[in-house]
């Protein structure tokens, strides 16, 4: 499996000098043609990303020998240490999962110890391994102090998110369930109102979802259908409903697209439809990316979005300044295909979103003989 990133590299978060191919500069700080990741260099050896996460000036990433490498902003910190199994990366702290411990590290000086450590302990019941960070066995781990948030045991969690200020989580039975601040209908309950306890969607009880991502402001979630569900803020068209700010940086129409408007009947005077722009929409709506395929794996930035389908694609939507869509507009309120990886015969089969930017995981595609 090989990793390839795009978007916002102004500390070096994609890649570090020197020069790409012919046409790019070092440390270009917009990065719109998706670039493979570099692995980590062990002796004579370079040892696979098996693992990714980003915030805004860094990356972290796994490495199939067990160790983790700090890309962007202040990446030569003095952490040094092998052994553990997940990480997380913020603007202030980096949080690493070893089997019976949990970490904290300050990004912002040069300390060669954590700042905060927990003992955590494997379930003996059966379940199994704990979750995948931010969860831990009775809780979730935050990105500033307190670093330890505790979660109720009834809520069986599975998997949870973090956006800027709201936080979603999946239970085991498929229920999805948010709280924090609510200012832009992130929390999907139908108000702006904060909520201090995590409380059931209610908009999606009785369908079962399988994943679940958050944004700054805006929350994405996917059945086990494979349907795709969004709230939240729609400023720069992150949940794929119109957008004016979109729709007024949107191309000029091509001669196919006029060609197709021409057998439109308009409607008399007075009867027209006025469009309608979405800010924010505080219940889950359902997005159709492509009628073809179904949603397995979604990722959410600051105000973008990229989702995987059973067939292979990215597609993605929102804001695209840096170049974190994949492909040349500031703004997008349409799933649109990052046509790079079909081109390369790829095969995308995860992706992570930093603030400002996009990380797919990618296999080649198989070429079915003739």
């Amino acid at each position: 499996m090989r990793w390839f990133g795009f978007g916002f590299n102004a500390f070096g978060q994609i890649y570090v000098g020197g020069r790409v191919n012919d046409d790019d500069t070092a440390n270009e700080v917009k990065v719109i043609t998706p670039i493979e990741l570099k692995g980590h260099v062990d002796g004579s050896c370079r040892t696979k990303i098996s693992g990714l996460g980003a915030s805004w000036s860094r990356r972290a990433t796994l490495h199939s020998n067990g160790t983790r490498c700090l890309s962007g902003f202040n990446a030569a910190s003095g952490i040094c240490v092998t052994g553990f199994t997940d990480a997380v990366v913020g603007e202030s702290f980096l949080i690493l999962a070893f089997p019976d411990r949990i970490e904290s590290w300050d990004l912002d000086n040069d300390r060669k110890t954590p700042v905060w450590s927990m003992e955590v302990k494997t379930p003996s019941d059966g379940t199994g391994t704990p979750p995948n960070l931010p969860l831990i066995p009775d809780g979730y781990i935050a990105l500033k102090p307190p670093f330890y948030r505790p979660l109720s045991p009834h809520l069986k969690a599975t998997r949870l998110a973090l956006g800027a200020e709201h936080s979603v989580l999946l239970s085991a039975s498929g229920t999805v369930y948010t709280w924090g601040l609510g200012s832009h209908g992130q929390l999907g309950h139908g108000g702006l109102l904060h909520e201090e306890q995590p409380r059931v969607v209610e908009a999606l009880w009785g369908m079962t979802m399988s994943c679940v991502a958050a944004g700054g402001w805006h929350t994405v979630c996917v059945s086990d259908a494979g349907d795709m569900y969004v709230w939240g803020w729609n400023e720069s068209g992150q949940l794929g409903l119109p957008s004016h700010i979109a729709r007024k940086t949107e191309h000029h129409p091509t001669s196919q697209e006029i060609a197709d408007l021409s057998s439109y009947k308009e409607k008399p005077e007075g009867e027209k439809d006025k469009e309608v722009f979405i800010s924010i929409q505080a219940f889950p709506a359902l997005l159709d990316v492509t009628p073809s395929c179904d949603i397995k794996m979604v990722g959410c930035g600051s105000r973008h979005t990229a989702a995987v389908t059973s067939a292979g694609d990215l597609y993605t939507w929102g804001w695209g300044q840096y170049g974190q869509l994949g492909y040349e507009t500031p703004y997008s309120d349409e799933p649109r295909r990052v046509e790079f990886f079909r081109e390369q015969q790829m095969r995308v089969v995860d992706v992570t979103c930093g603030t400002w930017n996009t990380f797919a995981a990618v296999v080649k595609e198989e070429v079915a003989a003739s």
